[in-house]
């Protein structure tokens, strides 16, 4: 019988893909059998390390804002790979700050990356797959995207959009054999969440507030990612895959059993 997790003869292209989650996606659609994937990213130095440490893995320089750069990508692949069968939108940024300070072009700029970055990279895809008659998209959310944070606004405001428009994507692509899925992590240990490269220690010692007492690490989000562009997830169409270790489970009244304290 088939292994329904493997991506054997298919083609990936996965966004944010020097470092982090979107790293960790790429290692684990090589290991999962891909025939090629294009690590995507506008950081090309880290990108070109990493690439020259795998095989079946090409760089492309990509601002995931430019809508022309999208367009080349994908007609790139589909030129030297035959299609493009996957498509991982997991670049993204973060800001800081109070909604009443945040600077509105700072607003504007995570809106771009998140959310516009999203919808051209469907919009660069999507004839593609509906032609092949099939296709996985993933879009990276958060669980800011279900449960918004203080001082994130803007960065929560453009992971509720994501989830929108993967579900817009799913309805309208789905009649197409394309299926578009969205993954929402918890606090996952990344540059962009761990600026101050603490140890793993430290960093999980401020998650223990989460049931799974600490953070996340890359590799488990890529394991969903996985599962969700793979036939394993054949009827999963507009799904929204939590990976937060229960953050969004509930709220522990402390002093009740079964509290943390």
């Amino acid at each position: 019988m088939p292994n329904p997790h493997s991506l054997s003869g298919r083609t990936a292209i996965v966004t944010g893909a020097a470092q982090g989650i979107g790293k960790a996606v790429v290692e684990a659609f090589v290991e999962a059998g891909a025939q090629h994937v294009v690590a995507a990213d506008i950081e090309e130095e880290p990108l070109r390390a990493f690439v020259a440490e795998h095989d079946r893995v090409s760089a492309a320089a990509l601002d995931v804002t430019d809508e022309a750069g999208w367009q080349a990508l994908a007609e790139q692949t589909v030129t030297a790979q035959g299609g493009v069968d996957i498509l991982v939108n997991n670049a993204g940024i973060l800001v800081f700050g109070l909604l009443e300070d945040v600077p509105v072009a700072d607003f504007r700029r995570v809106l771009e990356v998140n959310v516009t970055g999203v919808l051209l990279g469907i919009q660069a895809v999507a004839k593609i797959m509906k032609g092949a008659g099939r296709g996985a998209i993933v879009n990276t959310s958060s669980v800011s995207g279900i449960m918004p944070n203080n001082a994130t606004g803007p960065y929560g405001a453009s992971k509720f959009a994501v989830r929108g428009l993967t579900r817009s994507a799913a309805m309208e692509l789905g009649p197409f054999g394309v299926r578009v899925n969205s993954v929402h992590p918890g606090g996952v240990n990344t540059r962009m969440t761990n600026p101050f490269n603490t140890t793993e220690e430290e960093f999980d010692r401020g998650y223990k507030f989460v049931p799974m007492q600490r953070g996340c690490r890359p590799s488990e989000i890529a394991q969903g990612v996985l599962y969700l562009v793979s036939d394993a997830s054949s009827y999963c169409n507009g799904t929204e895959l939590v990976i937060d270790g229960g953050m969004i489970a509930g709220q522990y009244f402390e002093g009740l059993p079964g509290s943390l304290t």
